[in-house]
């Protein structure tokens, strides 16, 4: 099972790729498979997990074949052959 991940805006710069594929053994959730992305590059910990919850933050948008998560399951979408989970930093100003 293949899933393709981007990254958009800042999180592009901090993963030092646009776009890459994970091969799963087994069908994961969301949640699951950010905390596999920050696994495999702990550069983005600090953009993707909440150091207080150590789970995904809520200001990166996640959005799995073009549908924002929170319209599915949230962390608990799960994911399957050929989907493509995009995820866009959120920069909030004062």
């Amino acid at each position: 099972m293949i899933v393709t991940v981007r990254f958009v805006g800042s999180l592009r710069a901090a993963s030092r790729k646009s776009k890459f594929s994970i091969k799963l053994e087994k069908t994961i959730t969301l949640r699951e498979i950010v905390k596999r992305i920050v696994e495999e590059n702990p550069r983005l910990k600090r953009a993707l997990i909440d150091p207080e919850l150590d789970d995904p933050k809520t200001n990166a948008l996640m959005l799995v074949n073009g549908r924002d998560s929170s319209v599915l399951d949230g962390l608990e979408t799960k994911l399957k052959d050929g989907d493509e989970v995009v995820f866009v930093s959120v920069v909030h100003g004062g």
